[in-house]
């Protein structure tokens, strides 16, 4: 915005008096109208890209005629989409060599409200679907596999199954090097919501069992105690597809302050994985798509009474 600086004169009519006045003229300047929120009814309104394919088509629409910082994003976007889900704005803008305002700016122009919808489509692209509950209870019904009985022999049985998995698979250097990192930290910061809530409340209970300093981070109340996060602290992280956008922020802040974080999830490809400096896979096998828990309570105890042993 462009202007001049000026001073008037203004007499007092009542006292032989002058008074002065330093004033701001603006000129006449025009506004670009933002891409995607047109003005008038003939405007175009650019939605949000609803999948993978659509996003691609669009960042290719756009890249010729952008302008040099944002054709900077578009190019480092397009070749590091891997990157989208698991990091921050800051962490793209700095391999894009732009501000963080210029990547948010970008994301509108590709027709998100902001760079955390544009990275929520990447989330839910990578983690596998899961049909929603009535449809499991619908499926369980037609299969004829609905009776209490039958049910709990088949959730035993799934059970079992993941339990044996767990033994076969798991990474016991990944293991010992988790119970090495928590039984240094000051203060262990446990975070896991939705399905994976009870594994870190119970985790969390164990901890304080043990004498062990532990917070965890339920989100109750939507409250945020990220500021709780303290140096020489560590962070224990649990999620599983689709993978909780809290749980990976939270993670995220602790990675960005440097404290250690252990990430327990499903799969190495996890978003989790990378935000990890240990990472601890669960398998779990689902009946009906029902998935057990079985496994991942077992390492949850086993981790927790290893720390506690740990620290003495």
């Amino acid at each position: 915005m462009t202007g001049r600086w000026f001073v008037s004169c203004v007499r007092n009519r009542l006292h032989p008096t002058f008074h002065f006045r330093l004033e701001y003229s603006f000129c006449n300047v025009s506004f670009p109208q933002p891409l995607g929120t047109g003005m008038t009814d003939t405007a175009p309104i650019i939605t949000a890209p609803t999948n993978i394919d659509e996003f691609r088509t669009r960042l290719a629409a756009v890249t010729e005629n952008l302008p040099k910082r944002m054709r900077q994003c578009a190019d480092y976007i397009a070749a590091n989409s891997d990157r989208i889900a698991v990091s921050t704005v800051a962490e793209l803008a700095a391999g894009a060599d732009v501000p963080p305002s210029a990547l948010m700016r970008f994301c509108q122009i590709l027709g998100f409200a902001g760079f955390s919808d544009m990275q929520k489509l990447f989330r839910e692209a990578y983690a596998p679907g899961w049909p929603d509950y009535s449809t499991r209870l619908q499926n369980l019904k037609d299969s004829g596999t609905g009776s209490p009985a039958a049910l709990l022999a088949e959730f035993i049985e799934a059970g079992r199954m993941s339990l044996e998995q767990l033994a076969k698979s798991t990474d016991e250097n990944a293991l010992f090097l988790a119970v090495e990192v928590l039984a240094r930290a000051d203060t262990l910061h446990v975070v896991g919501l939705r399905r994976a809530y009870p594994v870190a409340s119970y985790l969390t209970y164990v901890l304080e069992k043990l004498a062990v300093p532990a917070i965890l981070h339920d989100a109750t109340g939507r409250l945020d105690h990220r500021h709780a996060l303290r140096p020489g602290d560590a962070c224990i992280a649990i999620t599983f597809s689709p993978y909780s956008d809290e749980t990976l922020t939270l993670a995220q802040d602790a990675q960005a302050r440097g404290l250690p974080v252990i990430g327990i999830t499903d799969r190495l490809t996890s978003p989790l994985a990378r935000l990890s400096t240990t990472v601890l896979t669960v398998p779990e096998v689902d009946f009906g798509a029902f998935r057990s828990l079985s496994a991942t309570l077992a390492l949850a105890l086993a981790l927790a009474v290893a720390v506690g042993s740990a620290r003495g």
